[in-house]
C-alpha cells in the first residue's frame, strides 16, 4: 500500500521536481553507503528501499522523455 502512495506522489510531481527528488534520493543513498563504511548501520533494509525509490523516480523520468 505504501508503494502505491509513493508512486502516486511521484506521478504528481513536475519533471523538474522529479529530477530533484531522484538526485536527493541518490545523495541519501550515497550518505548511507559512506556511513556504513565508517560506522555501524542500524537498518540495512534502507539500502534496498532507497535503491527502489531511485529506480521508480528515474523510470517516471524516462517515461516522460519517451512520451514527449
Amino acid at each position: 500500500m505504501k508503494i502505491v502512495k509513493e508512486r502516486e506522489q511521484l506521478k504528481a510531481l513536475s519533471r523538474k521536481d522529479l529530477q530533484e527528488k531522484a538526485n536527493g534520493l541518490k545523495r541519501e543513498l550515497f550518505s548511507i553507503r559512506l556511513n556504513s563504511m565508517t560506522a555501524h548501520v542500524k537498518d540495512y533494509s534502507q539500502f534496498k528501499k532507497l535503491r527502489r525509490s531511485v529506480a521508480r523516480a528515474l523510470t517516471l523520468l524516462n517515461k516522460e522523455n519517451v512520451s514527449s
